[in-house]
């Protein structure tokens, strides 16, 4: 077990840094996924596949829906200048849709930590 000394906690803290965040809220053409137009579920699809992208490309390194807390739909983290991640989610087929509207905000992290891996599923019989 590691103890959190002052020490330990001044060296996390000097390596905080501030990241563009943002929450998708459902906006007002917004229809849940369990009604869904084939139409609109086509746009979403994109939206993801360009999250995915920009996922892998490291612009987003954190990105995902939101369970429980309507009309806050998502969230996404970036790794670019505020500016930057502005004018990518301008492009964004979703936002351009009316589907999702935008709450821009600051997360602070430690550059490195991430999430862990999900533990495989349970082997079948």
């Amino acid at each position: 077990m590691i103890e959190i000394t002052d020490e330990y906690m001044d060296a996390r803290l000097a390596r905080v840094r501030a990241y563009p965040m943002l929450l998708l809220k459902a906006g007002p053409a917004y229809i849940p996924p369990d009604s869904r137009p084939p139409e609109q579920a086509k746009i979403i699809r994109e939206h993801g596949r360009r999250n995915m992208q920009l996922q892998v490309e490291g612009k987003m390194p954190l990105v995902g829906p939101l369970m429980g807390l309507r009309p806050t739909v998502g969230m996404c983290v970036f790794a670019v200048p505020e500016v930057e991640a502005r004018a990518l989610m301008a492009e964004d087929p979703a936002v351009q849709a009316g589907i999702f509207t935008l709450e821009w905000g600051t997360w602070f992290g430690v550059p490195g930590d991430a999430l862990p891996e999900a533990p495989p599923p349970p082997a079948k019989p």
